[in-house]
């Protein structure tokens, strides 16, 4: 009956998906719980990079079901574009190893749309989303007027309300005068494909992980996102529209807190962020390079969904210990630790200091955010590439004294570290 849920400790891109893929192979279902493809994850196995957007990444392993929770915003183009995808290479996902719960709401070429007007009517204060669709997705749930996904399965049903909601955007857009209106008659030809392609995938997924879980099932809860990405919880307004935390898994899945056993935060050994907002610890020029690389291989800090370059910062433990809190968190595992050989001094963010005063716990107040400084305490750094690296006791011995430095600071154990972007390149502690 456990269920074990994994999330993002900082502002996303953490590694979520390789971890999620580890645990998988311990796992009978893998269920996302929130957000919609504007989240990307990388699972890196040999010379196959696999870049997934709505499917969890348990779908890599052939004995996992995987389950799309009603938290999720689906665009189905592109649920069907991944599908493909994978089918092509070789991954079976078919109706019996995918379920897509019919409670999800519908991102349409109308919310793409909206989106992308109203981040051009922000200009140079624009939050800086993904243009997606996933925040007017969310916004017509919350308003009531959005489109489930259970109209697939009435096809009908279906057609009347994608030219009722394209009508409607298009008054809007042509109010606005920023975006084209769009052409409801092809609009509704995508959506009758999707109605067919994917009627077979619908289920109650909520009863269906309630039976798995009484049954004595594992399952995976996978977030999308990062702590700080929260609607609540989160740099507001720079944040996204759904739930990424740990309470966003049984919201998301429809299930409830007494099957939860561990809660896995994921964190980068530094920080980074796509987006607007403010970034403590943010570094720039050549400093900022040494971190996120020169975009040239997969597990560059670039983003998996749009391709912009990440900012980064050195690793902030104030972030962290605000994610310790609001999630519950039981255990972290640390990504990318390799990235961090031979930095003589590694700065570590400890406090920061607003106006003289220090503070030790991560401020709701943007401005007071905006206004602080980082508090660095400077850890002894090690020579040499890590990668081959497969127990914690043959790690040089300043990398061992920084993964432990970071799990006295959060009072929680570092169970799984990342060496490198591979499947196998993580040790088990």
């Amino acid at each position: 009956m456990p269920l074990d849920i994994i999330v993002g400790t900082q502002w996303g891109d953490e590694g979520k998906g390789r971890i999620t893929d580890l645990l998988a192979a311990k796992a009978d279902i893998v269920a996302r719980y929130s957000g919609g493809d504007n989240a990307g994850h990388t699972v890196s196995i040999g010379d196959e990079i696999y870049k997934l957007h709505l499917l969890p990444s348990g779908i890599i392993n052939p004995n996992v079901t995987c389950i799309i929770g009603n938290g999720l915003v689906v665009n189905p183009t592109v649920l069907l574009g991944e599908i493909q995808d994978l089918f092509v290479r070789g991954i079976d996902v078919t109706p019996q190893r995918l379920k897509l719960s019919d409670r999800a709401h519908l991102v349409t070429p109308g919310h793409i749309a909206l989106d992308q007007s109203a981040e051009l009517a922000k200009g140079d204060k624009a939050i800086g989303t993904t243009q997606r669709g996933i925040g007017p997705t969310y916004t017509h749930k919350t308003a009531r007027t959005g489109l489930r996904t259970g109209l697939l399965a009435d096809k009908d049903s279906l057609l009347d309300a994608i030219s009722r909601h394209i009508e409607s955007v298009n008054q809007k857009l042509l109010i606005e005068q920023r975006i084209p209106k769009l052409d409801v008659n092809e609009i509704k030809s995508q959506f009758a494909t999707c109605s067919d392609l994917l009627t077979p995938f619908l289920a109650d997924t909520s009863h269906f992980l309630d039976d798995a879980l009484n049954g004595k099932a594992n399952v995976l809860a996978e977030g999308a996102q990062g702590t700080l990405l929260d609607l609540d919880h989160g740099t507001y307004p720079f944040v996204t529209s759904s739930w990424p935390i740990s309470a966003g898994a049984l919201l998301g899945l429809g299930i409830g807190p007494k099957h939860v056993r561990r809660v896995i935060g994921v964190a980068k050994a530094f920080t980074s962020r796509v987006g607007s907002g403010p970034f403590p610890t943010e570094l720039f020029a050549d400093a900022a390079e040494r971190l996120r690389g020169s975009g040239q291989k997969p597990w560059d800090e670039y983003g998996t969904t749009t391709g912009r370059p990440r900012r980064v910062g050195w690793l902030d433990l104030v972030i962290l210990k605000y994610a310790v809190r609001v999630n519950g968190l039981t255990e972290l595992a640390l990504t990318k630790l390799d990235i961090l050989s031979d930095i003589p001094n590694i700065p570590v963010c400890v406090a920061y200091n607003y106006h003289d005063q220090v503070i030790d716990s991560f401020p709701a107040d943007l401005k007071v955010l905006g206004e602080c400084e980082p508090i660095l305490d400077y850890l002894a750094g090690w020579k040499g590439d890590i990668a081959s690296i497969r127990k914690r006791n043959d790690l040089p011995l300043n990398a061992k004294k920084y993964v432990d430095f970071i799990q006295e600071f959060l009072g929680i154990p570092v169970r799984l570290i990342s060496v490198g972007p591979e499947r196998d390149q993580i040790i088990i502690c």
